[in-house]
């Protein structure tokens, strides 16, 4: 299921992004917003871990418990995915 979902919902982000102009905007926003609460939940876990002086190695595992970090990541990897189809077809059509 999870790989038909990594193969689908980027071709159809790119696809919206072609129907309709304003879901880029939105693509790019919401993308902007989950980049800031990525790093702002592992700049969190880093400084929990650096002021309790625990192992780094075991205790940084407790980030991936975060729903938040998780739905933030996964939409930066669709994004990623969506950005790279976005710029391979841009190319393809330069060359013509």
């Amino acid at each position: 299921m999870i790989t038909l979902l990594i193969l689908l919902v980027p071709p159809c982000m790119l696809i919206m992004a072609w129907l309709f102009a304003s879901m880029r905007v939105i693509f790019h926003v919401l993308a902007v917003g989950c980049a800031y609460v990525f790093a702002i939940i592992s700049a969190l876990a880093v400084y929990e871990i650096i002021r309790d002086e625990t192992v780094f190695m075991t205790n940084i595992h407790a980030v991936f418990e975060n729903n938040y970090f998780l739905i933030a990541g996964g939409y930066l990897g669709y994004y990623g995915i969506y950005i790279l189809l976005k710029w391979m077809l841009q190319e393809l059509r330069s060359e013509d």
